[in-house]
């Protein structure tokens, strides 16, 4: 019952968060690396997302002193459209309950031998012919139907390790390295990510690879018997 209770709160965190997310991203598509970051530097790479896409226009730029490569002053051409506060506020408010339900799901994980016995790939199951066969498995459609819950297969058991013990941990500590509040507190997170920005960056790759978890994994849940498998992650077996 707890795994399944967390899961669900992770999951409803995880939706709100990436809602969220990307009403926050539309404001600024644009990601840098180090720790400065905006419209007149040159950035890493640019998302096509939402009206800020490719928006950016400046008046000629008026020099604060009257020598070469001095400071300068000039005014943006177009609206910055960053009107996102409520999504700044819901995002930071559902990071907390995606905390509390990560902390709860790995310490019940770890000490009841959930995560070794389900979670973490054996040795004996990291060889060259069992994950590709597995591979073969999924792409051979139509699909049958499968139990939910464990014995998970291989590539099911990289995935649920890879989201668990990496890519959501470092989601919340990038997520809160952008925090003035909390990396003012803890400067050793600016000091372990290289920068506010380079958090940012860091923060999007592993947003977009937990959305891409979602959506593969309500895929998954499609083909092989979503009836039978909400059931069992509602209710268990």
């Amino acid at each position: 019952m707890g795994p399944r209770l967390t899961h669900w709160l992770i999951a409803l965190a995880v939706m709100v968060l990436i809602y969220s997310g990307v009403i926050i991203l539309m404001a600024h598509p644009r990601h840098y690396w180090g720790t400065a970051g905006n419209d007149l530097i040159e950035p890493l790479f640019e998302v096509p997302l939402g009206p800020n896409y490719h928006a950016i226009g400046w008046t000629r730029g008026t020099p604060f002193f009257d020598c070469t490569g001095g400071p300068e002053t000039a005014n943006r051409l177009v609206e910055p459209w960053n009107k996102n506060g409520w999504a700044r506020s819901l995002h930071f408010l559902a990071a907390w309950f995606f905390l509390a339900g990560l902390i709860v799901y790995l310490a019940i994980g770890l000490f009841t031998g959930h995560a070794r016995k389900y979670l973490l790939p054996q040795r004996s199951e990291l060889g060259c012919k069992n994950p590709w066969h597995d591979v073969r498995a999924h792409l051979h459609l139509p699909m049958p139907s499968a139990d939910p819950g464990p014995p998970y297969s291989i590539l099911q058991k990289l995935a649920y390790a890879l989201v668990v013990f990496v890519a959501l941990p470092l989601t919340f500590l990038t997520g809160i390295t952008m925090s003035p509040a909390i990396s003012a507190s803890y400067p050793i997170l600016l000091d372990v990510f290289g920068g506010t920005q380079s958090a940012r960056t860091i923060h999007f790759f592993t947003f977009a690879f937990l959305a891409v978890f979602v959506l593969v994994r309500l895929a998954m849940i499609l083909l092989t018997g979503p009836a039978r498998q909400l059931r069992g992650m509602i209710l268990g077996r």
